[in-house]
C-alpha cells in the first residue's frame, strides 16, 4: 500500500527557511525597524552592538529574523565561545600578520609633538609601526622644528614625518611647518587645538568636545566643563585612551596624517 506524506503542503507554498549569520565583528547589518545601520562591534547574551558610519553606538536585541543583510532577512546569532582567535586587523585596521617579527628600526623616524601624541600613535598604529620598523618620538612643541630638522638631517634612507597639532592657516604652527622645505621630511598635522580632541566624543559617551575660551588652558578647561579631575590631566589622559579600540574611535583629520607619514617614512 502506498504511504503518503502526513504534510501536503506543496514546496513553493512552504515559507523560506531564514539563515543564521554569525555576529562576528565588522559584519555589516541593518535592523529594519529603526533602518539604523552599522558594523557588529560587540555581541552578548541576547544583544548585539552596532557601530554606524558616524560613530554611533545602537543596542538590538538577538530575536530570529531580526536584520538584513545585504538586503536578506537574516538570524544572527552569537559566535561559539571558542578559544580567542588572533585579529584579522589591527587596531589601524590593516591586515594582521600574526607571528610577524618587528623590523629593525629604520632610519627614518616619526615626530609628534607630545607623549599623548605618541600613546594615542602607538596605540592605533602600534603594530604596523613595529612591523615596518618605525619609531615614533616626540619634540615637546614645535618653536624648534626647523632646527630639529637640520640636525636630524632626513634623505632618501632616512626620512623624517612630523605630526603637529592645531595646524590651521595662519596660525605659528602652519609658519613654522612652512618653513620646512626638505624634500625629505613632511609635516602634517590635525585642526585640533590638542590631540584629545582627535578622539571621537561618542566614543567617551559625551555628546561633543567643550568649547574652551581663548587664553585658558584647554586641557584643564575641558576637565572643568565635563566635571572631570583638573589637577591630575595625566589621569584623565589615560582614561580617554583606554577607550580607545581601533580607528574607528579617532577623527578622519588624524587618521589621514599619521597614514600619510608612515607612508612617507616607508617609502622605498
Amino acid at each position: 500500500m502506498r504511504q503518503y506524506s502526513a504534510d501536503l503542503t506543496p514546496p513553493w507554498k512552504k515559507p523560506k527557511r531564514v539563515p543564521e549569520v554569525t555576529a562576528e565583528p565588522g559584519l555589516v547589518v541593518e535592523e529594519p525597524g529603526t533602518g539604523f545601520c552599522g558594523a557588529v562591534i560587540r555581541c552578548e547574551a541576547g544583544t548585539v552592538t552596532l557601530e554606524d558610519r558616524f560613530g554611533k553606538h545602537r543596542v538590538f536585541p538577538l530575536r530570529p529574523q531580526g536584520f538584513l543583510l545585504e538586503g536578506r532577512v537574516v538570524t544572527l546569532v552569537r559566535p561559539s565561545p571558542t578559544a580567542p582567535a588572533r585579529p584579522s586587523r589591527t587596531a589601524s585596521g590593516s591586515v594582521a600578520v600574526p607571528g610577524a617579527r618587528a623590523r629593525v628600526a629604520r632610519a627614518g623616524r616619526i615626530y609628534v609633538e607630545g607623549r599623548h601624541d605618541a600613546e594615542l600613535v602607538e596605540q592605533v598604529w602600534g603594530d604596523d609601526l613595529r612591523i615596518e620598523g618605525v619609531v615614533v618620538e616626540y619634540l615637546e612643541g614645535v618653536d624648534d622644528l626647523p632646527s630639529v630638522v637640520e640636525a636630524f638631517a632626513p634623505g632618501p634612507d632616512a626620512r623624517l614625518g612630523v605630526l603637529v597639532d592645531h595646524l590651521v592657516p595662519g596660525t605659528k604652527e602652519w609658519r613654522i611647518a612652512a618653513s620646512v622645505t626638505d624634500e625629505h621630511a613632511l609635516v602634517v598635522g590635525h585642526p585640533y587645538v590638542d590631540v584629545w580632541q582627535a578622539v571621537k566624543p561618542s566614543s567617551l559617551g559625551i555628546s561633543a568636545w567643550p568649547a574652551v575660551p581663548h587664553g585658558q588652558d584647554w586641557k584643564t578647561g575641558v576637565c572643568r566643563a565635563l566635571g572631570w579631575p583638573e589637577d591630575n590631566t595625566g589621569a584623565v589622559w589615560q582614561a580617554i585612551l583606554k577607550r580607545v579600540g581601533s580607528y574607528k574611535d579617532l577623527e578622519p583629520e588624524l587618521l589621514g596624517c599619521v597614514e600619510r607619514l608612515i607612508d612617507h617614512v616607508t617609502a622605498p
